[in-house]
């Protein structure tokens, strides 16, 4: 089974929540506070694999979460970091953000990694908040919590050459006899399932051809499997399109020819304006000498080559007509990543709204303050006012018409405010 087309969800790990604890041993009755800080979580690191051809395994796992970090312990030790999640995809995968369509990263070099998603830092422990003033500190932060992303896997084949043309014109045939490929091939439509790549090597050049699925009449909306066709061709830099002169199973060459660049102009203007050449291929069998006429007079301006994938007729003059249209082309397509949730955390959020005589302060940022308080600690509580005013929360609250005496429920804890 060919899959090139997934949705996962990614998740990297939050950071361990710092230690709470005072030093105590014999004959150190009152240690100072001595809390370790949390580890960092694992990073969500993509890594391209050339081992790996299609994305048939994302079919089966489709979460991938990263280790949290471990909690600070005592004597001033640090929590272990968790191990980064490594992974794997094929080259020429292209990684989006499923909700914005956004292209995080382009992964096309084998052997190469990206950070799409760094872990969550490690709180602080006690020894962190100790000073002159504050010599106990009964309190330490949680670590940072990271958010779930859904992320689009999208497998772009990475070839200089496609070839184009409809189910059984005998692409797969030519790719075979120009390079060590040896894709499967039939005598009937979509003998073609997934896009065959071979090294051609002409004189003292070489590239590299793709085999691309049959297409369809209307692949551009789906038909078939139009779209799963035509996303391998994106990255090519130039067609080569397979025509059979010969009309054996009654095509028309010209028909055929315009059919498949409605379906290119239809996907896209890029595939649409792609180079191309003309291989008017089965050259061996009856009535291909009328095709081929009907081709160059339809199409003067083109460079079309008659050919026999059977017989090798024309295929060198092809091949070389290839490579020299090749020097003039830029290279493949690498499309270029946002980063767009790269060092994203769970966002500082938090609403403020009433409740009868209560006022109700709720959200992601309101539950990390109140994680790091202990509400029965004079000093643990000063830090809690500090945080709130840091953040803003305290204005808010008054613009709210919070004043002094009236209720608040901080998330899950209710508090008398004071200014």
């Amino acid at each position: 089974m060919y899959i090139d087309n997934v949705k996962i969800k990614i998740k990297s790990g939050n950071g361990g929540a710092g230690c709470v604890n005072f030093h105590r041993e014999k004959y150190v009755p009152k240690g100072g506070p001595d809390g370790g800080d949390g580890g960092k979580g694992g990073d969500i690191i993509f890594e391209t694999d050339k081992n790996m051809r299609t994305l048939l395994d994302f079919r089966y796992t489709v979460k991938y979460y990263a280790e949290d970090g471990e909690k600070g312990d005592t004597n001033n030790m640090i929590g272990a970091s968790a191990d980064n999640y490594i992974i794997k995809v094929p080259s020429g995968t292209v990684i989006k953000n499923a909700e914005t369509g956004a292209i995080i990263a382009d992964m096309i070099t084998p052997g190469v990694q990206v950070v799409v998603l760094k872990g969550g830092k490690g709180g602080k422990g006690n020894a962190q908040f100790a000073t002159p003033t504050r010599q106990s500190p009964n309190f330490a932060q949680p670590g940072q919590h990271t958010k779930e992303y859904e992320v689009l896997l999208e497998l772009k084949t990475i070839a200089d050459v496609g070839l184009v043309g409809y189910p059984n014109v005998g692409k797969s045939t030519l790719l075979s006899v120009v390079s060590a490929a040896r894709p499967k091939i039939a005598n009937y439509q979509f003998t073609t399932l997934s896009p065959n790549l071979g090294v051609v090597s002409i004189y003292d050049k070489t590239f590299v051809m793709a085999d691309i699925p049959g297409l369809i009449e209307n692949a551009h909306e789906g038909v078939g499997l139009g779209h799963d066709f035509l996303r391998h061709i994106e990255r090519t830099r130039m067609l080569v399109h397979v025509l059979d002169a010969a009309g054996i199973e009654g095509r028309d060459p010209v028909e055929d020819y315009n059919q498949i660049r409605t379906e290119l102009e239809s996907y896209s203007e890029e595939l649409s304006n792609k180079p191309e050449i003309i291989a008017a291929n089965k050259m061996d069998l009856p009535d291909a000498e009328a095709g081929i006429e009907m081709l160059k007079e339809y199409l003067p301006e083109k460079k079309v080559f008659p050919i026999s994938g059977v017989t090798k007729e024309g295929v060198k003059e092809l091949l070389s007509a290839v490579s020299d249209m090749l020097e003039t082309l830029p290279e493949p397509i690498i499309y270029e990543g946002t980063g767009e949730i790269l060092d994203e955390l769970v966002e500082d959020a938090y609403d403020i709204y009433k409740d009868e005589d209560v006022f109700v302060v709720e959200g992601s940022l309101a539950e990390r303050i109140l994680a790091s308080v202990n509400v029965n600690d004079y000093d643990s509580m000063t830090y809690f006012h500090r945080m709130l005013k840091k953040h803003g929360i305290l204005d808010d609250l008054r613009k709210h018409g919070a004043k002094d005496g009236d209720t608040i429920r901080f998330v899950d804890t209710e508090f008398d405010f004071t200014e």
